[in-house]
């Protein structure tokens, strides 16, 4: 009982939307105009964030499932070089994307056997599923919080 009730506040908590602003609030009828948008003093344009959110979470779910996981480098494969999207689809594209390793992640945290067991090529007994969705959903509220803020100071919050 105490593991179910721990895997839907985990389920609950990726996607968290009774403490804050939810990542579909965060990208929701992004101007394009603003998409590769820098504001004054912030280092990432609104497409640069999304793809560090679709790109960390990815890599995150492939630790988890890959039998041959390798890690990215640092920052370089995390982080977009290009402050704008490289087409007019690829917002919307990355947005489903997000959406769909989001999904798998949930599948992960309601149907792994032990959320406590090591991730079978971990480095170490600290790399566990539990901290691996713990991780995801930490990340993903730290920069969704930042997108949102980034919106609002380029003018592009609704209410």
């Amino acid at each position: 009982m105490q593991h179910d009730a721990l895997r839907a506040h985990i389920i609950d908590l990726l996607d968290w939307h009774d403490a804050h602003a939810t990542f579909d609030d965060a990208v929701r009828d992004m101007p394009t105009e603003l998409q590769g948008a820098l504001a004054d003093g912030v280092p990432h344009s609104p497409w640069m964030l999304l793809e560090h959110l679709r790109i960390a979470q990815r890599d995150i779910l492939e630790f988890c499932c890959e039998g041959e996981y390798t890690l990215p480098s640092w920052p370089d494969d995390y982080w977009p070089a290009d402050p704008a999207p490289p087409n007019a689809e690829a917002w919307d594209e990355r947005v489903r994307r997000f959406r769909e390793d989001l999904a798998t992640l949930r599948d992960i945290a309601e149907h792994t056997p032990d959320l406590f067991a090591v991730v079978p090529h971990g480095e170490n007994e600290k790399q566990t599923y539990l901290r691996e969705l713990l991780l995801a959903a930490d990340h993903n509220a730290y920069h969704v919080g930042q997108l949102v803020i980034l919106r609002r100071t380029l003018g592009a919050w609704y209410s």
